[in-house]
């Protein structure tokens, strides 16, 4: 009977202690910051809605690659944002950038985004949060809005991403050079403002 007790104890302790662990882990909006300018870049693989793997480092050899998290296919405000960048991607490739976007979602809701915004540049699926943690764009929403996604915009984190936590990326862009650094980034709190094709190209025309 003791030494049942002294299970229960110690399991009740490990359960209490992940708890405390996981929520230390999970940061507010506030605390994200985005890597800045001239940071080195994360080098990072992902698998694209086509199965295929990206890798970050080997397509910096071709040329610069913009980098944009959206939070799912869910979200109104990222399938219009990744509608305009689908409209006017040709520009952008045109001197030799290539774009990609990044959320948590596997592989088979990628698909829903791409139905919905159009886009034709690669989805990746940030598997475990890793390449969104990386970039320092990772946060826990409250709540009420975790509320508001799942029952009203029927997001489904919890099934449509790799674990329970429901955490989202901040919506951020970040341009990359082919030395790996940073060299440009829009980054705001406010889900709304996102990178424009026009202040991204008047950027990347300016440094030729």
């Amino acid at each position: 009977m003791k030494t049942n007790n002294i299970k229960s104890l110690l399991l009740a302790g490990f359960l209490t202690l992940s708890v405390v662990v996981l929520a230390q882990e999970l940061r507010s909006i506030n605390d994200a910051k985005g890597l800045a300018l001239g940071q080195s870049a994360p080098m990072f693989q992902a698998l694209s809605m086509d199965s295929s793997m990206f890798n970050l480092k080997a397509s910096l050899q071709h040329g610069p690659v913009v980098i944009i998290f959206y939070r799912g296919f869910w979200c109104p405000v990222c399938n219009k944002h990744l509608s305009g960048i689908q409209d006017s991607l040709k520009m952008l490739e045109d001197i030799g950038v290539k774009v990609i976007a990044i959320s948590p979602e596997k592989p088979k809701y990628l698909d829903r985004m791409a139905e919905k915004s159009g886009a034709q540049f690669a989805l990746l699926y940030d598997e475990g949060y890793k390449i969104a943690k990386a970039f320092d764009v990772l946060y826990m929403p409250t709540k009420g809005q975790l509320f508001s996604y799942n029952a009203f915009l029927g997001a489904k984190l919890k099934k449509t991403h790799t674990d329970n936590s429901q955490q989202l990326p901040i919506p951020a862009t970040f341009i990359i050079n082919q030395k790996g650094e940073i060299i440009w980034r829009q980054f705001d709190t406010d889900y709304h403002n996102r990178s424009s094709i026009k202040a991204m190209l008047d950027f990347l025309k300016s440094l030729n």
